[in-house]
């Protein structure tokens, strides 16, 4: 087995000194971009590493900070190549020394041993990733899901019966809800619970193979209790789902009366998590092991809730548990740096082809096609980093009860399903490009990249399948575009009708592509100095969002009176539109959130070079989505043109910058692990450039065939 737990080199790598880079990108005629400087060069931009290092830790720099400390430890780190049962005692043996150090107590009550800081909690809970993504994962269905589950669904006495327990780690437990035949759509499960007032207790079935709970944390061999969902019936009447404190095993290990299970097997990832399925028969628990904070059942029956709406029961007690998104969001954005430190501090180091030179190689990084792969995933990343800062503030202002309203939990929750998506797929591709940059050497376990793409995998699809979320967001900005016409007259809607109908004249007859196309002759740049405009770049991501939403709304207009299946239809039929507008709006969010990043930076260097990065990010979207903008006439062929040479531009300007840009984020070889990413790669490169020279020097070196023929 290859253990890199036991290897680490905290020493930062050599660093590689930065040359131009084998061939300036192309520049559309006529555009002057200013030239292209060098790191250390008078008058070049310089970052401060340190500064942007605290900033890019996020507001909670000193629990990441505290965290990372733990997360270099061996003690904690994995160790490739054990076989799923090693790996499984291990991560088990690492949450006992996560409970005992308190590092995952953060969210609990105070009077309980906690601090009563959610968003403390998810920072230093998402650092975790860098250790091993198994002990992240399983820690989060310990304290994130289960004990997040009794401390947000259950009441004070719930809490002071079953929360020590669950913080120790003497209860390791279950978060019980996915079923084989339901995931996203909760409210569908079938496992049940049915009261029985003449033993003053709930009845809990399994009726049917597809309802078994199933890819459950905890559930194949240490969990001894579950928080389980199941459709609460009372008196007849089914009250949706709720969830309940069920034991499942004895001290033994043993399955309890009634209850079964199976063991999921070998994943695909995470197998230091003993996932696995559960089901039941007749299983009977108290009426007081209902999570009753939403809803109770007296000793007769009789049920009672404080939230009168079914659907927005149900919807309140699944959005106490957002923090799951919340914490994957942050997960995956940091696999996403780590994956870029190891490529681009490799690409810095390794030589490939002396196209430039007739002695020395070609650093890999200097060439335009491996920027392009890596510079603009950095910028995403930065982007991502920044957004989710932002998106852990909110959560913690609505779980500490600073801003808990109903519009702030909905706000909370649309964040949440617009911005995982994007940061889990964005990890993904990463994870990915930067193993592809790497070469053969990428492929190597000891250099993490195969390992946190795998363990990454499923992060696409857990706390909510990425489409489905985006689906959410789409009908939350209907919603919200349907609302400005709730109460308008008629004719507000005739002047907005009349609105959108010159609207589509102007932009789809060509009158503004011909208007740019005007203002552009003869001059590029001046398409790239008005694409680098802030103003603009806003203006034109939300005006896609917008656009989207309100075509979208104008097709689906009529759903409202049509029968049931033929809404369902025309829903379907513009399912894809509305996911786009969704993650086009989630794209929006992370670029509104770097660019107050961008502007409330004071050190003129940094602030120099993060303008460059947003704006590759931002023109990246613009780049992605052209079609979309050349289609519906928001721009011409020329400034689309300028759009890609622009980019390229960029990627020149930032070059030098790439590994402090890397650096920033703040992880050592405790965290990488990645020997490609040590320092060993320029010592062979030194290596092997010092035999070359030494023999070119004392004219020992071979000639080449060519040569030798001439003579």
């Amino acid at each position: 087995m290859v253990d890199t737990a036991q290897r680490s080199n905290s020493k930062k790598p050599a660093r590689t000194p930065v040359t131009t880079p084998a061939a300036t990108p192309p520049v559309a005629p006529g555009v002057d971009t200013g030239p292209v400087m060098i790191a250390g060069e008078a008058g070049a931009p310089r970052l401060d590493i340190e500064s942007l290092h605290r900033r890019l830790l996020g507001t909670w720099a000193d629990v990441r900070l505290r965290a990372r400390e733990l997360t270099a430890q061996p003690e904690l780190q994995r160790i490739e190549g054990q076989s799923m049962a090693e790996h499984r005692e291990r991560v088990l043996g690492q949450l006992r020394i996560l409970a005992d150090n308190g590092h995952v107590h953060r969210a609990f009550p105070a009077h309980l041993g906690g601090a009563d800081d959610h968003g403390g909690n998810i920072a230093g809970f998402e650092e975790l990733v860098t250790a091993d993504p198994s002990l992240q994962i399983k820690a989060g269905v310990q304290w994130g899901l289960f004990g997040a589950a009794v401390l947000h669904l259950g009441t004070k006495t719930h809490h002071d019966a079953y929360l020590p327990g669950i913080m120790s780690m003497q209860v390791p437990g279950v978060f019980a809800m996915t079923e084989t035949g339901h995931g996203s759509d909760v409210a569908a499960i079938g496992t049940t619970a049915t009261y029985d007032p003449a033993t003053q207790e709930f009845v809990i079935d399994t009726p049917f193979r597809a309802a078994w709970k199933d890819y459950l944390g905890n559930a194949a061999k240490d969990g001894i209790a579950a928080v389980l969902f199941a459709q609460l019936i009372t008196a007849g009447v089914n009250h949706g789902v709720h969830a309940f404190w069920v034991p499942i095993r004895d001290e033994s290990g043993d399955f309890l009366p009634g209850i079964g299970g199976e063991d999921d097997g070998l994943k695909g990832g995470l197998n230091g998590i003993d996932n696995g399925r559960l089901h039941f028969d007749g299983v009977r628990i108290p009426r007081e092991n209902l999570l009753n904070r939403y809803g109770d059942v007296a000793e007769d029956g009789t049920y009672a809730s404080p939230i009168s709406s079914p659907g927005r029961r149900f919807f309140t007690m699944l959005g106490t548990l957002v923090q799951g998104r919340v914490s994957l969001d942050g997960a995956a954005t940091q696999a996403s740096a780590m994956a870029l430190t190891i490529a681009i501090t490799y690409g810095s180091q390794r030589r490939q082809f002396n196209a430039g030179s007739a002695t020395d190689e070609e650093v890999i990084l200097d060439y335009q096609r491996h920027q392009r792969r890596l510079l603009p995933r950095l910028a995403t990343t930065y982007a991502h980093t920044f957004a989710h800062d932002e998106f852990l503030v909110k959560f913690d202002q609505v779980f500490s009860g600073q801003a808990d309203t109903d519009a702030d939990r909905q706000d909370l929750e649309t964040l949440a399903a617009a911005l995982k998506p994007l940061s889990t797929w964005h990890a993904l591709d990463t994870l990915q490009e930067a193993r592809e940059a790497c070469g053969g050497a990428g492929f190597l376990a000891e250099n993490r990249l195969v390992g946190l793409r795998a363990d990454l995998d499923v992060f696409a699809t857990f706390e909510g399948d990425n489409n489905v979320l985006l689906q959410l967001v789409a009908k939350r900005l209907l919603t919200d575009y349907s609302r400005k016409f709730a109460s308008a007259g008629p004719g507000v809607l005739a002047r907005y009708v009349v609105q959108q109908a010159a609207g589509r004249a102007y932009h789809g007859s060509g009158l503004r592509t011909l208007g740019q196309a005007v203002a552009d002759f003869g001059s590029t740049a001046r398409s790239v100095g008005h694409l680098r405009d802030t103003a603009v770049q806003r203006e034109l991501l939300t005006d896609r969002v917008e656009t989207m939403i309100a075509e979208i709304a104008v097709k689906l207009r009529s759903a409202g009176k049509l029968p049931p299946k033929e809404a369902a239809a025309l829903f379907n039929a513009n399912q894809n539109q509305l996911i786009e507008a969704a993650r086009s709006h989630g794209e929006l969010l992370q670029w509104e959130a770097f660019t107050r990043a961008v502007e409330t930076t004071e050190d003129v260097g940094t602030k120099q070079v993060l303008t460059w990065l947003r704006d590759l990010f931002g023109l990246g979207l613009l780049e992605k989505h052209l079609a979309w903008y050349l289609i519906h006439g928001r721009m011409s062929a020329q400034r689309a043109q300028s759009v890609t040479a622009y980019i390229d531009r960029i990627i020149t300007r930032l070059r030098p910058h790439a590994l402090d840009l890397v650096d920033a984020f703040g992880y050592s070889q405790d965290h990488l692990r990645s020997a490609i990413a040590s320092g060993a790669e320029q010592e062979r490169q030194n290596e092997a450039r010092d035999y070359y020279r030494t023999q070119r020097a004392n004219g020992t070196a071979p000639r080449a065939e060519k040569s030798a023929a001439r003579k």
